[in-house]
């Protein structure tokens, strides 16, 4: 297939790898298509709907490797729904009457995009096979090669997508600080919350992470400096369903004998019972434009803290968390290989005139492909048996207890 230029936008929330991820695409097609112009869309699909994009020039493919180097995203992203018509007409990105879908399909025609790299979750992936679908019957020929983005690493049948590992690694280190305020509190409760809506990888990986990181550490138990004051006591994921009871048991059996307890929860945990919760109570949970509840208004830390904090008796309860921290950082050294993988066979594809998302394919042997639109889509469940995970609840001794006690809620 012969492309003379493509465009490139990241969309969704920010993770460890989309300014690499832009860099390393950059790069991709200076070494295999130097002839290909690339257009950059600003914020995403809300930059697309608009028309606000640039020309990379050839002194920006020059110092493509500097985005290496940073986080975040210097072309800038938005939460957008090209279907959600409402939202658009609302936020100002098309005028009432028009179709979002349409307005995009326009502007890439005009121009003149034959391939649009997509880098987000499984929303913005999506979005964009529909952006694609509506091209198509419309007789626009355009390939849609999308990357995968999310720090929950949940997307199905994705086996790793990028910026997870760099955000579990940044997640521990921000507890390796946090987790020192208990030295200022007596009987003190400090909850990490990590990010993962549906999903629990990420915050038993953080943890998993944070434990190896006090592994190189040196202790002095005979001044209060002990490693089990800073150990992780309590690992809570949405896959796991557990006695709220027994816990508190477990822990403030913990919190007599340390003085402290340390848990770390996803902020997806427990959602569907708070929700209910606050239904009853006559509250309206706001969802966001693709459907989802608005995780700051159901605030999970906040009810494990309130809790957990009156069960174990603490006098002070603390709720950090690591996600605006862990998700804006640039990528680590196994991310960026993985990233260099996926944009190089993003390149591939796109040259092929092949469409999809690119990753390894767990329905297929692991195998590095583009993975149809059809067959991507969120919430993979977190394998709550993987060894690694059951080790690391094995050495905090949690059980996996699947008894739910939603009437302590």
């Amino acid at each position: 297939m012969s492309i003379k230029r493509v465009g490139i936008l990241t969309a969704g929330g920010l993770a460890p790898c989309l300014s690499s991820a832009i860099g390393a695409l950059i790069q991709s097609y200076s070494q295999e298509a130097p002839e290909v112009e690339i257009l950059c869309y600003r914020s995403g699909y809300k930059g697309l709907l608009l028309g606000d994009s640039f020309v990379v020039t050839p002194e920006m493919r020059q110092q493509a490797g500097i985005l290496h180097e940073h986080g975040g995203s210097p072309i800038g992203n938005s939460r957008v729904k090209l279907t959600n018509v409402e939202d658009c007409v609302k936020r100002k990105l098309v005028q009432p009457g028009q179709d979002p879908l349409k307005v995009a399909a326009e502007q890439l025609q005009a121009d003149q995009v034959d391939v649009l790299h997509t880098i987000g979750g499984d929303d913005t992936n999506t979005t964009a096979a529909d952006l694609a679908a509506f091209l198509a019957k419309h007789d626009y020929e355009l390939t849609v090669v999308g990357l995968p983005k999310t720090i929950d690493n949940d997307v199905i049948p994705i086996r790793q997508s990028l910026g997870a590992w760099t955000a579990a690694e940044e997640g521990a280190k921000f507890f390796e600080n946090i987790v020192g305020e208990h030295s200022a509190n007596p009987r003190m409760l400090i909850i990490h919350e990590v990010m993962g809506r549906n999903c629990g990888w990420l915050t038993a990986a953080t943890a998993n992470a944070y434990r190896k990181r006090l592994d190189r550490l040196n202790f002095v138990p005979e001044m209060g400096l002990s490693r089990e004051r800073k150990e992780v006591h309590g690992v809570y994921v949405p896959e796991m369903h557990f006695d709220l009871a027994e816990e508190a048991t477990r822990l403030r059996a913990i919190m007599d004998k340390q003085d402290c307890v340390n848990i770390f929860i996803s902020e997806g945990a427990g959602v569907d019972t708070i929700v209910e919760e606050m239904e009853s109570r006559g509250e309206s949970v706001p969802k966001d434009a693709f459907g989802h509840y608005k995780l700051d208004a159901v605030n999970p830390g906040k009810w494990f803290g309130k809790h957990f904090g009156d069960m174990l008796g603490a006098e002070k309860t603390l709720v950090q968390k690591s996600g605006y921290f862990s998700r804006a950082a640039p990528a680590n050294a196994d991310d960026i290989q993985l990233i260099a993988k996926c944009a190089a066979k993003a390149v591939e594809c796109a040259l092929a005139g092949e469409g999809g998302v690119i990753g390894e394919d767990e329905d297929q042997g692991d195998t590095l492909r583009a993975i149809e639109f059809d067959r991507i889509r969120g919430g993979k469940p977190f394998n709550i048996d993987l060894p690694w995970f059951e080790e690391l609840l094995g050495e905090i001794n949690q059980t996996k207890g699947y008894v739910v006690e939603t009437e302590h809620a």
